[in-house]
C-alpha cells in the first residue's frame, strides 16, 4: 500500500513537470514578438528607427547647426573680457640720473582690466565696425605707492582689407547653397533608406514565396508519392516512375530545409535594419502597384537638376574654386589695408577722475604690402586654383550628364515595369490553373509523372516571377524618387519632418 501510494505520488510529480514544460513552451511562444508589415510600414519604420536614418539625421543637424553660426555671424556680436586681478613682484630696472647708473629695485603692482566690444561685419566691402569701452586700475606697492585708474569711455572704429580678399562675402555666397545642399542630401538619404528598406522588404517576401512554395511542395510530393504506391500495386505506374516520386520526396524535404533558413536569414536581415529585436516573427503582405501612374522623363529631369543633391553639390564645388581663384589673385598682387578709429581716454587716481573731461583719441592707419620677389610662388599657387576651377567645372558637367542618364534609364524601366506585373499575374494565373489541372489527371492516371513535374516547375517559376516583378517596379520608383526628391504619386516635392 506504501509502494502504492509513492508510486501515485511519483505520478502526480511527472504530470506537474510535464505541465510545467508545456506551460514554459506555450508562453515563451506567447512572448515572442510578431509584426505583420506591409511595404508602406517598412519604409515608415526604416525611417523612423533605423541606424541610417538616424545617422542621416545627425549629419543634417551638423550642417543645420553650422548655417546657424554663419547666420549668427551675419548679426552684432557683444563681448566682455575680464582680468579681474593680476599680480606682480619682481626686480626691475630703473636708471639713477644721480649715480649715472642702472639700479634694480623691488616692484610690486596689482591690475585688474575690463573691456566691452560691439563689433559687426561688413559683408560688401569685407570690413567690420567695432565700438569699444575699456577700464584699467593698477596700484603699485613700495616707495612710491599709488593708485590709477585708465578709462577708454568709447572707442568707435572700423577695419579692412582695401584691395584684398574678401571672405565675408563669399560666405554670403556659399553657405546658404550648402545648407540648401544639406537639406537636399538628409531627403536623399533618407529616400535611400526607403530604397534599401524596399530591398530587404522584398529579399523577404521572395524567401517567404520560396518557403511557402517548399512547404506546398513537400506536401504535394508527398501525396503523390503516396497515390503512386497505391498506383504501383495495381502496376498503373511502373517502378522507374515510382522512384521518381520518391527522389521529388526527398528532394523537396531538402529543399524545404534550405527555403527556411533562407528565410530566418531575410527575416533577421530585414529586422537588423528596421532595429527591431533580433527573434521577431515577421509577416509580411506584398503591395500591389498604382495601375494608372505614369512618370514623365522630362519632368523628372527637370525636378533632378531642381532638387538632386549632388548637382546642388557641384554648384557649391565651383563657387569654393572661384573662391579660391579670387583669393590667390589678389594675394599675387600687393595689399593695402586701412584702420581708422576715434574716441576719449583719461588717467586719474580715482575712478571719478578717470572719467572726467576725457581727452580725444583718434588713430588712422594705412598698411601697404608690395610683394617685390617670391620667384613665382604666389603666381603658381594662382594658376593651380584656375586650373582646379576648370577640372571642377569639367567633373561638375560629367556628373549631370550621368545624373540625367540614370534619370531617363530609370523612368524607362519604371513605366515598362507596370506591363511586365501584368505579364507575371496573368502568367501565374495560367500557371496554378494548368497545375491543378494536371495534378487531378495525374491522380486518376490520364497524366504522367513528367507532365506533373514540368507543370509544377511551370507553377514555381510563375510565382518567382510575379514577385520579381514587383520587385522591380517598387525599386525603380523607389529610385526616381531618391533622384528626383520629388513625389510622382501625389505630385509634390519631397519634404522631410525634420526639416519643417
Amino acid at each position: 500500500m506504501k509502494s502504492s501510494n509513492n508510486q501515485i505520488i511519483s505520478n502526480h510529480q511527472i504530470t506537474g513537470i510535464l505541465l510545467f514544460i508545456i506551460c514554459t513552451v506555450f508562453s515563451a511562444k506567447a512572448q515572442q514578438p510578431s509584426v505583420f508589415l506591409t511595404l508602406e510600414r517598412t519604409i515608415a519604420l526604416a525611417a523612423d528607427s533605423s541606424l541610417e536614418a538616424l545617422r542621416s539625421q545627425n549629419i543634417y543637424l551638423s550642417s543645420y547647426w553650422e548655417y546657424m553660426a554663419f547666420k549668427a555671424g551675419r548679426l552684432p556680436s557683444l563681448t566682455l573680457d575680464l582680468t579681474p586681478a593680476q599680480y606682480y613682484k619682481q626686480l626691475s630696472k630703473r636708471y639713477d640720473s644721480n649715480e649715472n647708473i642702472d639700479i634694480y629695485r623691488q616692484q610690486a603692482s596689482y591690475e585688474a582690466n575690463g573691456g566691452l566690444s560691439i563689433s559687426q561685419n561688413f559683408d560688401l566691402l569685407g570690413g567690420s565696425f567695432f565700438l569699444n569701452s575699456d577700464l584699467r586700475y593698477i596700484r603699485n606697492f613700495g616707495e612710491n605707492t599709488y593708485n590709477e585708474f585708465v578709462s577708454i569711455p568709447v572707442t568707435i572704429g572700423y577695419r579692412q582689407n582695401l584691395l584684398g580678399y574678401n571672405s565675408f562675402s563669399w560666405e554670403k555666397k556659399i553657405a546658404p547653397l550648402k545648407y540648401e545642399k544639406s537639406k537636399k542630401q538628409l531627403v536623399y538619404d533618407l529616400e535611400n533608406t526607403a530604397s534599401l528598406a524596399a530591398a530587404y522588404f522584398f529579399n523577404l517576401a521572395m524567401a517567404q514565396a520560396e518557403y511557402d512554395l517548399a512547404k506546398e511542395n513537400m506536401s504535394n510530393t508527398d501525396t503523390l508519392y503516396r497515390i503512386g504506391e497505391e498506383r504501383f500495386k495495381i502496376a498503373s505506374i511502373n517502378q522507374t516512375d515510382l522512384l521518381t516520386l520518391k527522389l521529388d520526396r526527398i528532394n523537396a524535404a531538402n529543399s524545404l530545409k534550405n527555403a527556411e533558413i533562407n528565410y530566418k536569414r531575410a527575416t533577421f536581415a530585414l529586422t537588423s535594419f528596421l532595429n527591431m529585436d533580433k527573434n521577431t516573427v515577421v509577416q509580411i503582405k506584398l503591395p500591389s502597384y498604382p495601375k494608372t501612374m505614369e512618370i514623365s522623363v522630362d519632368k523628372a529631369l527637370a525636378e533632378a537638376r531642381r532638387n538632386n543633391p549632388e548637382l546642388i553639390g557641384y554648384k557649391q564645388n565651383i563657387l569654393e574654386r572661384e573662391r579660391e581663384v579670387d583669393r590667390t589673385k589678389k594675394e599675387s598682387m600687393f595689399n593695402a589695408s586701412i584702420y581708422a578709429s576715434m574716441g576719449f581716454n583719461q588717467v586719474g587716481n580715482t575712478l571719478a577722475n578717470a572719467y572726467k573731461d576725457p581727452t580725444r583719441q583718434d588713430i588712422l592707419s594705412l598698411t601697404l604690402s608690395i610683394p617685390l620677389v617670391d620667384w613665382g610662388v604666389r603666381r603658381g599657387r594662382f594658376n593651380m586654383a584656375k586650373n582646379s576651377l576648370n577640372v571642377m567645372q569639367i567633373t561638375a558637367r560629367q556628373g549631370e550628364l550621368k545624373v540625367e542618364e540614370d534619370v531617363i534609364m530609370t523612368v524607362g524601366d519604371f513605366n515598362m515595369q507596370k506591363d511586365m506585373i501584368k505579364s507575371a499575374e496573368e502568367a501565374l494565373e495560367i500557371a496554378d490553373k494548368a497545375y491543378s489541372q494536371t495534378r487531378q489527371r495525374f491522380m486518376i492516371g490520364k497524366a504522367d509523372i513528367n507532365s506533373l513535374t514540368l507543370s509544377r516547375q511551370r507553377q514555381q517559376s510563375a510565382r518567382r516571377n510575379y514577385v520579381s516583378a514587383l520587385e522591380n517596379y517598387w525599386n525603380s520608383y523607389y529610385k526616381i524618387r531618391k533622384l528626383t526628391l520629388f513625389d510622382f504619386e501625389y505630385n509634390t516635392p519631397i519634404i522631410s519632418a525634420i526639416i519643417e
